[in-house]
């Protein structure tokens, strides 16, 4: 990894502002265990029989990012990026997947919740929920998003480790 670039969240600030923060913290923080590893680094595993792999978290948090935003509060019938059963599953085989379409895919679906995010009237906008049958609020979503990132950033320091030696953030 090269120089941590994130950029913090702030230490006052709305409720609004500072779970935007956080989740863009987040998602920096998967950005930097990936970079300047090669395609192959990427995908190397875990452990064997586990699919799990940096390259299969970027693709698994493109599926979050689209499952929680856009069907959400856009299409609730809109397909997965990786699965048509919204296996969240199939994503982390990235066997046969490059950087390219993994991070082309997380970054338009991040760009996408950014936008649904900034949009929004208030953190009390409902959408539905189609897995669940249920509304729920915008504030509940940043929030469920949020916290997977952060337990998928656990699972990154411990592959970044495994590929080169290095501690997480």
């Amino acid at each position: 990894m090269t120089s941590d670039s994130r950029v913090g969240p702030p230490l006052f600030g709305s409720e609004r502002e500072t779970l935007r923060a956080f989740l863009d913290y987040h998602r920096a923080t998967l950005a930097m265990k990936c970079e300047g590893l090669s395609d192959e680094e990427l995908r190397q595993r875990s452990m064997p029989p586990s699919t799990l792999s940096l390259l299969g978290l970027v693709r698994h948090m493109a599926e979050v990012e689209r499952a929680w935003f856009r069907r959400v509060f856009q299409d609730n019938d809109a397909p997965m990026v990786w699965s048509d059963t919204v296996d969240f599953r199939a994503a982390y085989d990235a066997d046969a997947s490059t950087r390219r379409e993994a991070f082309t895919a997380w970054e338009a679906e991040v760009e996408n919740s950014r936008r649904v995010e900034r949009e929004a009237a208030s953190l009390d906008q409902a959408g539905h929920q189609p897995r669940w049958g249920e509304d729920v609020s915008l504030r509940m979503v940043m929030l469920h998003v949020l916290l997977e990132y952060a337990r998928h950033n656990g699972d990154a320091d411990f592959l970044r480790e495994g590929v080169d030696g290095t501690v997480g953030a």
